[in-house]
């Protein structure tokens, strides 16, 4: 089951703008010489701020996909907690996925929405079913596969019109990277749903670990 937050709101905005970088990458988002979120891993540079993702990408969505409460023994007794897992997203090849803790539900999901925009990653789409082979960014390039704890998740292109085939955690970590039309196989504990996720965006990350004829 996943939960879905608003986009951000006036005061978060107002955050935004009085901003002060804590980094060297942070004051040259600030500054304007950094104007996109693909030039940062392009240089290979790394975001240690999340003002730095709310800058560069302010369409950005999230979902919570898992809440866990977890608890630990202690001499004062059992102590619980909120384990929130969350994507990130701008629908357009841009995902994240984060994991935060904390005693009181809320602050576990910004602590998670803060270490996904730290996480974030970009994408390659494409088409790459023999039964489609437009154009359109709509589906993934080639198959590619990712792993995470004991779940592992193999991801193929699928023509235009199929959708998502794939479990709801799936379809939605695929529909905030802008992926429209996939097939996937799935093996190991998928009810760890933290995994579950983790496993898909671990997958989408192997889009960019081979050069198809494009690249050229």
């Amino acid at each position: 089951m996943s939960y879905r937050r608003n986009r951000r709101g006036s005061s978060e905005r107002d955050t935004v703008s009085d901003w002060k970088p804590k980094t060297r990458l942070g004051a040259l988002v600030k500054e304007g010489q950094i104007t996109s979120i693909e030039e940062i891993f392009l240089r290979n540079l790394k975001i240690r701020e999340p003002e730095i993702v709310d800058f560069l990408v302010p369409d950005l969505k999230q979902e919570v996909v898992d809440v866990t409460m977890v608890q630990r023994q202690t001499d004062a007794g059992k102590k619980k907690r909120f384990r929130v897992t969350v994507v990130v997203g701008n629908e357009n090849g841009i995902i994240g996925i984060g994991t935060g803790k904390a005693a009181e539900f809320v602050p576990a999901i910004r602590a998670a929405e803060v270490r996904a925009k730290l996480n974030l990653t970009i994408i390659r789409r494409g088409c790459g079913s023999w039964e489609c082979r437009c154009e359109d960014l709509h589906s993934l390039p080639f198959a590619v596969r990712g792993k995470s704890g004991s779940v592992r998740v193999e991801l193929m292109p699928a023509p235009r019109g199929t959708g998502l085939v794939t479990a709801e955690v799936g379809k939605t970590v695929l529909r905030l990277a802008g992926i429209t039309d996939a097939w996937s196989k799935s093996f190991g504990m998928t009810r760890t749903t933290a995994n579950f996720a983790k496993a898909f965006v671990d997958a989408l990350k192997h889009t960019y670990k081979v050069l198809t004829p494009m690249d050229w």
